[in-house]
Protein backbone atom coordinates (compact mmCIF):
# COMPACT_ATOMS: atom_id res chain seq x y z
CA UNK A 1 0.00 0.00 0.00
CA UNK A 2 2.63 2.52 0.63
CA UNK A 3 4.40 1.79 -2.45
CA UNK A 4 1.26 2.25 -4.15
CA UNK A 5 0.67 5.60 -2.47
CA UNK A 6 4.13 7.01 -2.93
CA UNK A 7 4.07 6.14 -6.70
CA UNK A 8 0.60 7.73 -7.54
CA UNK A 9 2.19 11.16 -5.37
CA UNK A 10 5.28 10.56 -7.91
CA UNK A 11 3.27 10.34 -11.26
CA UNK A 12 1.08 13.26 -10.06
CA UNK A 13 4.35 15.37 -9.28
CA UNK A 14 6.05 14.62 -12.53
CA UNK A 15 2.06 14.89 -14.33
CA UNK A 16 1.95 18.64 -13.08
CA UNK A 17 4.27 20.84 -15.56
CA UNK A 18 3.59 19.00 -18.33
CA UNK A 19 0.18 19.40 -17.59
CA UNK A 20 0.26 22.92 -16.84
CA UNK A 21 2.05 23.55 -20.11
CA UNK A 22 0.11 21.38 -22.43
CA UNK A 23 -3.12 23.44 -21.06
CA UNK A 24 -1.49 26.90 -22.19
CA UNK A 25 -0.78 25.75 -25.27
CA UNK A 26 -4.23 23.82 -25.86
CA UNK A 27 -5.58 27.78 -25.81
CA UNK A 28 -2.59 29.36 -27.94
CA UNK A 29 -3.12 26.65 -30.61
CA UNK A 30 -7.20 26.83 -30.48
CA UNK A 31 -6.45 30.77 -31.31
CA UNK A 32 -4.73 29.84 -33.91
CA UNK A 33 -1.27 29.97 -33.50
CA UNK A 34 1.69 27.29 -33.23
CA UNK A 35 4.03 28.26 -30.39
CA UNK A 36 6.63 25.98 -30.88
CA UNK A 37 9.09 27.75 -28.01
CA UNK A 38 7.53 25.82 -24.62
CA UNK A 39 10.41 24.60 -23.46
CA UNK A 40 12.21 28.02 -23.46
CA UNK A 41 8.94 29.57 -22.07
CA UNK A 42 9.02 26.83 -19.12
CA UNK A 43 12.86 26.95 -18.13
CA UNK A 44 12.05 31.09 -18.51
CA UNK A 45 9.42 30.57 -15.93
CA UNK A 46 11.89 28.06 -13.75
CA UNK A 47 14.59 30.77 -13.49
CA UNK A 48 11.99 33.87 -12.93
CA UNK A 49 10.43 31.61 -10.16
CA UNK A 50 13.35 30.76 -8.32
CA UNK A 51 15.13 34.46 -8.57
CA UNK A 52 11.79 35.96 -7.11
CA UNK A 53 11.67 33.31 -4.41
CA UNK A 54 15.01 33.89 -3.55
CA UNK A 55 14.71 37.60 -2.90
CA UNK A 56 11.43 37.39 -1.58
CA UNK A 57 11.29 34.65 0.70
CA UNK A 58 7.96 33.51 -0.37
CA UNK A 59 6.85 30.53 -3.41
CA UNK A 60 3.62 32.38 -3.92
CA UNK A 61 5.62 35.41 -5.41
CA UNK A 62 8.15 32.79 -7.34
CA UNK A 63 4.99 31.32 -8.70
CA UNK A 64 3.75 35.13 -10.12
CA UNK A 65 7.27 36.02 -11.24
CA UNK A 66 7.54 32.73 -12.99
CA UNK A 67 3.82 33.11 -14.97
CA UNK A 68 4.84 37.05 -15.99
CA UNK A 69 8.55 36.08 -17.13
CA UNK A 70 6.83 33.53 -19.11
CA UNK A 71 4.26 35.77 -20.80
CA UNK A 72 6.81 38.48 -21.05
CA UNK A 73 8.95 36.07 -23.30
CA UNK A 74 5.58 34.88 -25.11
CA UNK A 75 5.13 38.31 -26.00
CA UNK A 76 8.52 38.42 -27.43
CA UNK A 77 6.86 35.82 -30.26
CA UNK A 78 3.89 37.55 -30.25
CA UNK A 79 5.12 40.77 -32.07
CA UNK A 80 7.10 38.43 -34.10
CA UNK A 81 4.36 36.04 -35.76
CA UNK A 82 1.46 38.83 -35.40
CA UNK A 83 3.26 42.01 -36.22
CA UNK A 84 5.83 40.91 -38.70
CA UNK A 85 4.59 37.53 -39.93
CA UNK A 86 7.31 35.85 -39.31
CA UNK A 87 7.25 31.85 -39.71
CA UNK A 88 5.59 30.80 -36.36
CA UNK A 89 7.71 27.38 -36.81
CA UNK A 90 11.33 29.14 -36.83
CA UNK A 91 10.45 31.86 -34.40
CA UNK A 92 9.27 29.02 -32.04
CA UNK A 93 12.17 27.17 -31.95
CA UNK A 94 14.25 30.63 -31.93
CA UNK A 95 12.00 31.15 -28.79
CA UNK A 96 13.56 27.69 -27.04
CA UNK A 97 16.67 28.57 -27.67
CA UNK A 98 16.53 31.69 -26.13
CA UNK A 99 14.48 30.66 -23.50
CA UNK A 100 17.17 28.42 -22.72
CA UNK A 101 20.07 30.53 -23.11
CA UNK A 102 18.50 33.32 -21.11
CA UNK A 103 17.88 30.85 -17.95
CA UNK A 104 21.61 29.39 -18.29
CA UNK A 105 22.88 33.53 -18.22
CA UNK A 106 20.59 34.28 -15.54
CA UNK A 107 20.95 31.01 -13.37
CA UNK A 108 24.63 31.68 -13.29
CA UNK A 109 24.28 33.73 -10.41
CA UNK A 110 21.92 31.23 -8.13
CA UNK A 111 23.57 28.21 -9.00
CA UNK A 112 23.93 26.28 -5.60
CA UNK A 113 21.17 28.11 -3.85
CA UNK A 114 18.25 26.54 -2.71
CA UNK A 115 14.25 27.98 -1.90
CA UNK A 116 12.13 27.33 1.14
CA UNK A 117 9.25 24.65 -0.32
CA UNK A 118 5.48 25.16 -0.25
CA UNK A 119 3.86 24.76 2.47
CA UNK A 120 0.57 22.37 2.72
CA UNK A 121 -2.63 24.08 1.99
CA UNK A 122 -4.07 21.51 3.98
CA UNK A 123 -3.86 20.90 7.94
CA UNK A 124 -0.47 18.50 8.91
CA UNK A 125 -2.77 15.86 10.37
CA UNK A 126 -4.17 14.86 6.57
CA UNK A 127 -1.09 16.32 4.74
CA UNK A 128 1.20 14.36 6.70
CA UNK A 129 -0.74 10.97 7.12
CA UNK A 130 0.22 8.22 5.41
CA UNK A 131 -3.34 7.83 3.65
CA UNK A 132 -4.57 11.14 3.32
CA UNK A 133 -1.23 12.92 1.81
CA UNK A 134 -2.46 10.48 -1.34
CA UNK A 135 -4.99 13.36 -1.38
CA UNK A 136 -3.84 16.28 0.63
CA UNK A 137 -0.53 15.74 0.12
CA UNK A 138 0.70 18.02 -3.17
CA UNK A 139 1.89 21.22 -3.40
CA UNK A 140 -0.47 24.00 -4.12
CA UNK A 141 0.15 23.99 -7.86
CA UNK A 142 -1.06 20.70 -8.12
CA UNK A 143 -4.42 21.48 -7.15
CA UNK A 144 -3.88 24.40 -9.25
CA UNK A 145 -3.14 22.62 -12.21
CA UNK A 146 -5.85 20.07 -12.25
CA UNK A 147 -8.35 23.31 -11.40
CA UNK A 148 -6.99 24.78 -14.49
CA UNK A 149 -7.97 22.07 -16.62
CA UNK A 150 -11.89 22.33 -16.07
CA UNK A 151 -11.75 26.31 -16.17
CA UNK A 152 -9.90 26.19 -19.60
CA UNK A 153 -12.51 23.51 -20.72
CA UNK A 154 -15.48 25.64 -19.42
CA UNK A 155 -13.66 28.60 -20.98
CA UNK A 156 -13.47 27.60 -24.29
CA UNK A 157 -17.62 25.92 -24.09
CA UNK A 158 -18.99 27.87 -22.35
CA UNK A 159 -17.91 31.27 -22.27
CA UNK A 160 -18.32 33.87 -25.06
CA UNK A 161 -15.10 35.15 -25.54
CA UNK A 162 -13.90 31.61 -25.34
CA UNK A 163 -16.46 31.29 -28.48
CA UNK A 164 -14.89 34.44 -30.08
CA UNK A 165 -11.33 32.42 -29.64
CA UNK A 166 -12.36 28.89 -31.14
CA UNK A 167 -13.99 31.11 -34.32
CA UNK A 168 -10.69 33.33 -34.27
CA UNK A 169 -8.78 30.11 -34.57
CA UNK A 170 -11.26 28.26 -37.24
CA UNK A 171 -11.66 31.38 -39.68
CA UNK A 172 -9.86 34.77 -38.85
CA UNK A 173 -11.04 36.45 -41.70
CA UNK A 174 -14.76 35.50 -40.55
CA UNK A 175 -14.30 36.70 -37.39
CA UNK A 176 -12.12 39.97 -38.54
CA UNK A 177 -15.08 40.65 -40.77
CA UNK A 178 -17.73 40.99 -37.68
CA UNK A 179 -15.71 43.17 -35.84
CA UNK A 180 -13.50 40.63 -33.62
CA UNK A 181 -9.76 42.21 -32.96
CA UNK A 182 -7.71 38.59 -34.42
CA UNK A 183 -4.41 39.94 -33.24
CA UNK A 184 -5.97 41.42 -29.83
CA UNK A 185 -7.36 37.62 -29.02
CA UNK A 186 -3.86 35.53 -30.36
CA UNK A 187 -1.99 38.48 -27.91
CA UNK A 188 -4.01 37.20 -24.95
CA UNK A 189 -3.90 33.72 -25.84
CA UNK A 190 -0.33 33.90 -26.47
CA UNK A 191 0.49 35.32 -23.17
CA UNK A 192 -1.45 33.00 -21.22
CA UNK A 193 0.25 30.27 -22.63
CA UNK A 194 3.53 32.05 -21.40
CA UNK A 195 2.16 32.12 -18.39
CA UNK A 196 0.87 28.44 -17.59
CA UNK A 197 4.06 27.13 -19.54
CA UNK A 198 6.20 29.70 -16.94
CA UNK A 199 3.79 28.32 -13.63
CA UNK A 200 4.85 24.49 -15.32
CA UNK A 201 8.40 25.28 -15.28
CA UNK A 202 8.38 26.99 -11.79
CA UNK A 203 7.31 23.75 -10.44
CA UNK A 204 10.43 21.89 -11.28
CA UNK A 205 12.56 24.60 -9.34
CA UNK A 206 10.39 25.43 -6.69
CA UNK A 207 8.48 21.81 -5.85
CA UNK A 208 10.58 18.91 -7.26
CA UNK A 209 13.97 20.33 -6.87
CA UNK A 210 13.65 23.00 -5.15
CA UNK A 211 17.19 24.82 -6.23
CA UNK A 212 18.36 25.78 -9.98
CA UNK A 213 20.27 24.12 -12.55
CA UNK A 214 20.90 24.29 -16.34
CA UNK A 215 17.80 22.85 -18.46
CA UNK A 216 16.25 21.16 -15.50
CA UNK A 217 12.57 21.24 -17.80
CA UNK A 218 14.83 18.05 -19.72
CA UNK A 219 12.55 18.74 -22.64
CA UNK A 220 9.03 18.17 -20.90
CA UNK A 221 8.27 21.36 -23.04
CA UNK A 222 8.44 18.95 -26.28
CA UNK A 223 6.02 16.65 -24.60
CA UNK A 224 3.73 19.06 -23.76
CA UNK A 225 3.28 20.51 -26.96
CA UNK A 226 3.00 16.68 -28.43
CA UNK A 227 0.09 16.29 -25.78
CA UNK A 228 -1.74 18.72 -26.83
CA UNK A 229 -2.29 17.09 -30.20
CA UNK A 230 -2.16 13.50 -28.67
CA UNK A 231 -4.92 14.60 -26.73
CA UNK A 232 -6.90 16.34 -29.86
CA UNK A 233 -7.30 19.35 -28.54
CA UNK A 234 -9.93 18.39 -25.55
CA UNK A 235 -9.17 19.26 -22.03
CA UNK A 236 -10.42 16.13 -21.24
CA UNK A 237 -7.88 14.23 -23.07
CA UNK A 238 -5.22 15.97 -22.21
CA UNK A 239 -5.62 15.56 -18.92
CA UNK A 240 -5.82 11.94 -19.70
CA UNK A 241 -2.61 11.91 -21.90
CA UNK A 242 -0.95 13.94 -18.98
CA UNK A 243 -0.89 11.36 -16.83
CA UNK A 244 -0.80 8.62 -19.22
CA UNK A 245 3.26 10.38 -20.11
CA UNK A 246 3.43 10.80 -16.12
CA UNK A 247 3.24 6.75 -16.08
CA UNK A 248 5.50 6.52 -18.23
CA UNK A 249 8.34 8.65 -16.63
CA UNK A 250 7.77 7.71 -13.45
CA UNK A 251 8.23 3.98 -14.72
CA UNK A 252 11.92 5.51 -15.74
CA UNK A 253 12.35 6.40 -12.36
CA UNK A 254 11.32 2.93 -10.51
CA UNK A 255 13.15 0.63 -13.10
CA UNK A 256 16.33 2.72 -12.48
CA UNK A 257 15.85 2.33 -8.52
CA UNK A 258 14.99 -1.59 -9.26
CA UNK A 259 17.79 -2.06 -10.90
CA UNK A 260 16.63 -3.41 -14.23
CA UNK A 261 20.13 -3.82 -15.72
CA UNK A 262 19.08 -6.17 -18.97
CA UNK A 263 18.32 -2.45 -20.51
CA UNK A 264 20.45 0.38 -20.39
CA UNK A 265 19.39 3.35 -18.27
CA UNK A 266 18.65 5.43 -21.58
CA UNK A 267 16.29 3.34 -22.49
CA UNK A 268 13.96 4.14 -19.71
CA UNK A 269 14.73 8.03 -20.05
CA UNK A 270 13.97 8.09 -23.75
CA UNK A 271 10.60 5.69 -23.16
CA UNK A 272 8.67 9.26 -22.84
CA UNK A 273 10.01 10.60 -25.63
CA UNK A 274 9.52 7.80 -27.95
CA UNK A 275 6.10 7.22 -26.86
CA UNK A 276 5.59 10.99 -27.77
CA UNK A 277 6.33 10.15 -31.85
CA UNK A 278 4.79 6.73 -31.83
CA UNK A 279 1.56 8.21 -30.33
CA UNK A 280 1.63 11.67 -32.70
CA UNK A 281 2.44 8.62 -35.22
CA UNK A 282 -0.53 6.59 -34.84
CA UNK A 283 -2.68 9.74 -34.83
CA UNK A 284 -1.17 11.03 -37.97
CA UNK A 285 -1.72 7.96 -39.44
CA UNK A 286 -5.87 7.86 -39.32
CA UNK A 287 -5.97 11.25 -39.82
CA UNK A 288 -7.47 12.43 -36.29
CA UNK A 289 -5.29 15.29 -35.60
CA UNK A 290 -5.99 17.21 -38.95
CA UNK A 291 -9.74 17.03 -38.15
CA UNK A 292 -9.79 18.12 -35.17
CA UNK A 293 -7.01 21.29 -35.41
CA UNK A 294 -8.15 24.33 -35.40
CA UNK A 295 -7.97 25.22 -39.08
CA UNK A 296 -5.98 28.36 -39.16
CA UNK A 297 -3.67 26.96 -37.17
CA UNK A 298 -0.18 27.93 -38.29
CA UNK A 299 -1.21 30.27 -40.99
CA UNK A 300 -0.75 34.12 -40.66
CA UNK A 301 -3.42 36.23 -40.58
CA UNK A 302 -3.81 38.53 -43.35
CA UNK A 303 -6.81 40.94 -43.25
CA UNK A 304 -8.22 41.56 -47.14
CA UNK A 305 -9.29 44.94 -45.51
Amino acid sequence: MDFMIAAIITIVGLTTPILLAGLGELVVEKSGVLNLGVEGLMLVGAISGFAVTVFTFNPWAGVVGAAVGGALASLIFAVLVLQLNSNQVATGLALTIFGTGLSSLIGVNFTGRIVAPFGSVFPDVLAKDPFWKLFFGYSPIVYFAILMVFVVGWFLKKTRAGLILRAVGENDLSAHSIGYSVIKVRYMAIAFGGAMAGIGGAYFSLVITPMWAEKMTAGRGWIALALVVFAGWRTGRLLAGAYFFGILMALELYAKAAGFSFLPSQFWAAMPYAMTVVALAIISSRGTAGASAPACLGKPFTPST
